[in-house]
């Protein structure tokens, strides 16, 4: 599909190697820099057409089918990053042939949509253009720093989502909340339930008659001058879990702009916390080529450990 053109109307008869992919992400391959947003509004509006007839997001394209693409707004230009000068490239903690681990900044989503027209995986790729195969393992929250999984082959993808399934994965996170924790360790399960309020907005809340299990076990590190530093070990990678956990145990997460104290957020920022205290500090998981159990770990980001030292 290269040098397709995005001012006019195009149709596209779909062949064997298109067999099979979902639309949406066949739209988002094919009509390189254009937001993931704007593909699903396109896709809403009926605008995409597969053999004249409206399909929705989920649709499975078949050999033969022809694919009605009308005019679409590209995205605004990404500046390229210079190798060895700046990108993610830096951020590499760790990666052989199957699996790669950034540590992920604050403030960058993982991939692209929402108003956001270059997240980590299509910067990645960006950057890796000779790479066949690279897609996100796990999610993290934009404002959340830390490990973040990639595949590099689709077995090893494959194979370490039937470990999260399982429950073979560990991944552990550091979170600074106010108030004083007094337990050493706490296992928290309180289910949790996805909604959008009134303002469009998404949220999640703690729901015991409707929602999804969520486990997540505390353990006390320190306390810092009125906050507390916990490890937060999750058993299961629900939205927002530890976030949403620990605002309905009276204790937010200093900085987070969600589910926190937005009074003394303005005052942390005054005292140099300008983002989230929640970093994702480590994962461990079972090699999918070796069977080794590999750990990964990102240390707390410097300004993270600036703000410790403050309140000692």
């Amino acid at each position: 599909m290269n040098g397709l053109s995005k001012a006019s109307v195009h149709w596209i008869d779909i062949d064997e190697s298109a067999e099979g992919q979902r639309i949406d992400n066949f739209l988002v391959k094919t009509l390189k820099g254009v937001p993931r947003s704007h593909i699903y509004r396109i896709l809403r509006s009926g605008e995409v057409r597969v053999n004249s007839g409206r399909v929705n997001a989920t649709y499975r394209l078949s050999s033969g089918d022809r694919v009605r693409v009308p005019p679409v707004r590209l995205a605004a230009p990404a500046a390229r990053p210079v190798k060895g000068a700046g990108g993610l490239g830096k951020a590499v903690i760790f990666e052989d042939e199957w699996l790669l681990a950034i540590d992920k900044p604050a403030g960058l989503a993982v991939h692209g949509g929402s108003g956001v027209s270059l997240g980590v995986i299509e910067q990645l790729r960006q950057e890796r253009p000779n790479q066949p195969f690279l897609e996100l393992v796990h999610r993290l929250d934009r404002e959340t720093s830390g490990t973040l999984l990639l595949a590099k082959q689709r077995r090893a993808l494959t194979e370490v989502h039937a470990q999260l399934r399982h429950g073979s994965i560990n991944k552990r996170y550091r979170a600074l909340v106010l108030g004083n924790w007094a337990q050493r360790h706490l296992t928290a399960r309180l289910p949790l339930r996805k909604y959008v309020s009134g303002g469009g907005e998404r949220r999640v809340v703690v729901d015991e008659q409707e929602g999804a299990a969520a486990v997540t076990v505390f353990r006390l590190l320190g306390h810092y001058n009125g906050f507390s530093l916990l490890e937060a070990d999750l058993k299961t990678g629900r939205t927002h879990q530890i976030r949403v956990h620990l605002s309905h145990l009276g204790f937010p997460i200093a900085g987070d702009d969600k589910y926190g104290d937005f009074a003394a957020n303005k005052a942390l920022e005054k005292q140099g916390l300008k983002r989230m205290f929640l970093h994702a500090f480590s994962v461990t998981l079972t090699h999918p080529a070796t069977g080794e159990r590999l750990y990964i770990e990102a240390p707390l980001p410097a300004e993270l450990e600036r703000f410790l030292k403050s309140r000692q």
